[in-house]
């Protein structure tokens, strides 16, 4: 492996900016890697190099950079998002030759904020599901056993980050897109407030359950991409100002004081649930992620079993997501039914069957869940649970169908430990935990009050300093057997 694809992101950006590496040198050594490991697993099959030098060429960084500013970093974006004049798919053969006439908003800042495009990251067909495959590129394998899934929806970008393909990558995040494959692979996803990067031109702009979020292979190259994505853009109506400390100094300041923030006199309070009493959890599962949450006791931080009452997660956030792909997958794929799965056509037809009653529940249902859980945030700083109800699983499996003796009803139930945070639009990451006795990564969900990211990121990396998992990724793929 070569040794600037051993560089963290924050390291990287450091060298391009004393001009020690340039940013032809790393999308050498991007493509080299890319090259090495594509064949295992799949996880950026649209490459734009020739794109990414001629931006390299005319890059010239300004003076001072701003916080976030990358210097030429390679970055992957992924295939809902668009980037002019690469191939974007949504992952559907119904798009499988579209090539975009414009970029995304948060693809323009982030290139604003030198950060260099050179692939886009493999996704399940518009981001539908956590298992990543499409009948466009296939599916995309997990590095720590690529006989088993990243899940997804940003699988491909969280396997490019922890094979080192890149250094950052964008995912998207509904369900879980972005807290699950980071789990899976070993990584760090953060899932951000609604309205903090900046995103569009969308169907539903005033809609706050899908969000853009930074991907990377610790919490301060998060925090780092997180700075690059983030500030108001007039055609987003619900993004938000840049605040005034970047997310990399508030992580900074934490590592440098060592304490755990907190709003509290006697220090840092943290609730702790295996499950959010929504569903089984495989037992390592729980195992892993307790011992992670029994390590912060000696970081000083009291833990409160205390759990948020999440009563009709799952029946909310079913009836919204449906209309959410009533209102905009329906109208491109009406006519086309032939050419998408039909877990996508099926989320879709749910929402056009749905009727106000029924939705007017759900949005009562989500009100209240939000409205306890910013009741829990008066007593607590922090929300812990498992990421995923369990961890990789075979990648020929279309979605999680039972676990524990539970019947998963549909494709997406599985994620409920996810979703049913998504419901709240607080802010939400997930950090490696520990592995399994077979070496599999298990992610830790951490979830933090409105808005709040900057002491989430603070506080999650004084956990990962204390875990010391960060230093196992970029991994070369391992092929596997799913038994």
């Amino acid at each position: 492996m070569n040794e600037l694809i051993r560089m963290t992101a924050r390291q990287a950006v450091a060298a391009l900016a004393s001009r020690q590496v340039s940013p032809a040198e790393l999308i050498d050594a991007a493509a080299e890697r890319i090259a090495a490991v594509e064949p295992m697993v799949n996880a950026l099959p649209t490459l734009c190099l020739d794109r990414a030098r001629a931006a390299a060429e005319k890059l010239v960084p300004p003076d001072p950079a701003p916080p976030g500013y990358l210097h030429g970093l390679p970055v992957a974006i992924k295939d809902l998002v668009e980037v002019q004049g690469v191939r974007t798919t949504w992952g559907s053969r119904a798009f499988e030759k579209h090539v975009s006439q414009r970029s995304d908003y948060s693809v323009e800042r982030l290139e604003r904020n030198g950060g260099i495009v050179i692939a886009k990251a493999n996704t399940p067909e518009f981001g539908a599901g956590a298992q990543t495959f499409n009948e466009v590129f296939g599916t995309t394998t997990n590095p720590w056993n690529t006989a088993l899934t990243p899940a997804g929806s940003s699988g491909g970008s969280a396997v490019a980050v922890a094979t080192g393909e890149v250094w950052l990558a964008d995912g998207s995040d509904l369900g879980g897109s972005l807290r699950i494959p980071a789990s899976f692979t070993g990584i760090v996803g953060l899932r951000p407030s609604p309205g903090r990067v900046a995103w569009g031109p969308r169907t539903l702009p005033f809609d706050t359950l899908s969000v853009l979020g930074p991907m990377g292979r610790n919490v301060g190259d998060c925090a780092l991409m997180l700075d690059a994505q983030v500030g108001a853009d007039h055609r987003d109506p619900l993004s938000l100002p840049r605040p005034e400390t970047s997310f990399v100094e508030a992580v900074d300041r934490a590592l440098t004081a060592g304490r755990l923030p907190s709003r509290f006199a006697g220090g840092c309070r943290i609730g702790w649930t295996p499950d959010l009493g929504l569903s089984p959890v495989d037992a390592e599962v729980v195992e892993i992620c307790a011992a992670a949450v029994k390590r912060l006791e000696k970081l000083g931080a009291k833990v409160s079993d205390e759990t948020p009452d999440f009563t009709g997660a799952e029946e909310s956030f079913q009836v919204l997501r449906a209309a959410n792909f009533a209102a905009s997958v329906w109208p491109r794929i009406e006519g086309k039914q032939d050419l998408v799965k039909p877990e996508v056509i099926w989320n879709a037809e749910k929402g056009l069957k749905l009727g106000g009653p029924e939705i007017a529940e759900a949005r009562r249902v989500q009100g209240a869940i939000t409205n306890r859980l910013i009741g829990y945030f008066e007593r607590h700083d922090f929300l812990l649970l498992p990421t995923a109800v369990s961890p990789p699983f075979d990648h020929r499996i279309r979605y999680l169908e039972e676990l524990g003796g539970r019947k998963f009803d549909t494709y997406i139930s599985w994620l409920v430990l996810t979703f049913a945070i998504t419901l709240t639009g607080t802010p939400a990451i997930s950090i490696p935990a520990g592995f399994t006795r077979s070496g599999l990564p298990v992610g830790l969900q951490v979830v933090a009050r409105p808005r709040g990211e900057a002491e989430l990121l603070a506080f999650c990396a004084l956990l990962e300093s204390d875990l010391g998992l960060a230093a196992r990724v970029p991994v070369d793929p391992v092929a596997g057997s799913a038994s």
